[in-house]
């Protein structure tokens, strides 16, 4: 932050959710699924995802790039799933098979009865995959599933994949008993094309990429925001959205700090509303520049270009 910003925020003894009538911060960065924006392309996902849920597919990939809501989508999922489906939604927080088996388990609420053996007698990887095959046969009478959701699925290890592949394998003679969707950064499509996860690859039946927020959706992701934080109708200028969608190409984080600056800029200077002037401003001091071709009569005059 600029030395002039700091200075003028300082004299405020306001912070900009008071200042604006905000309850809480209408763009930080954590998931908070009050905050999801149904855009066309996310929508696409959930819906093929509950597709897969019910046609019980074995293999799902969705990937998108960084900032592009993977993990709120994951979790809007989990909340939109049915009492009969059980959801088990890891980070990719494991790095061997075996701890790959344990967080399932843990998850399923079957991994007590380990914790009472020795240390020295910890179950085998054998076992614990004996444990949830016998546990998913269990759910077949009842009509009950497990899904398992990998997140940041792109930096998994190839033998943990190697190992996903294999659970993949539990099934019936009419039905897949595991469904596993794997949600990752781009850079999970040329993993598993290849040679070594070829036969995991092949086994993908449904595939989709998140796409960022079209100039429209971001009007409507801003506003819904606001919204949500329940301010006293402070407003982006419809400029100053284009300005942002200009900046940020549309993906849903880098939004996110874009307008939260602006509104500190938009405090900093008592405005009651966010102009295409203070989101350039923001940009600059978060040193952005534009990921789409900008208006150039806008954005040049803005920039004090000719």
């Amino acid at each position: 932050m600029e030395a002039d910003t700091l200075e003028r925020v300082s004299r405020e003894e306001t912070t900009y959710e008071s200042y604006y009538g905000f309850s809480e911060k209408p763009f930080d960065l954590t998931t908070d699924l009050r905050y999801l924006y149904r855009s066309e392309s996310h929508s696409n996902a959930i819906e093929l995802l509950r597709y897969a849920i019910d046609r019980r597919e074995g293999f799902v990939v969705i990937t998108g790039d960084v900032g592009m809501g993977k993990t709120a989508l994951c979790r809007a999922l989990v909340e939109k799933i049915d009492r009969r489906t059980f959801p088990v939604l890891l980070l990719n927080h494991f790095h061997t098979e075996e701890e790959l088996l344990r967080a399932i388990l843990e998850d399923l609420g079957l991994a007590s009865w380990q914790e009472a053996q020795p240390e020295a007698r910890r179950p085998t990887r054998q076992e614990m995959a004996k444990t949830l095959h016998d546990f998913l046969l269990s759910l077949v009478p009842l009509g009950g599933r497990v899904v398992l959701i990998i997140d940041e699925a792109q930096d998994l290890a190839r033998p943990i994949l190697e190992q996903v592949r294999i659970l993949s394998n539990f099934e019936t003679a009419k039905d897949k008993l595991l469904q596993i969707f794997l949600i990752g950064q781009l850079g999970l499509v040329p993993l598993l094309r290849s040679p070594e996860l070829r036969q995991l690859d092949q086994r993908v039946s449904i595939r989709y990429q998140l796409k960022p927020l079209s100039e429209e959706e971001v009007v409507g992701y801003v506003s819904h925001r606001l919204t949500v934080a329940g301010g006293r109708g402070v407003a982006f200028t419809p400029t100053a959205l284009r300005v942002v969608h200009d900046y940020t190409g549309g993906v849903p984080r880098l939004v996110n700090m874009l307008c939260d600056r602006a509104l500190l800029e938009g405090h900093s200077a008592q405005t009651e509303g966010i102009s295409e002037e203070l989101v350039v401003n923001a940009a600059e001091a978060l040193d952005l520049k534009p990921l789409v071709r900008p208006q150039r009569s806008i954005l040049n005059r803005l920039l004090g270009r000719s």
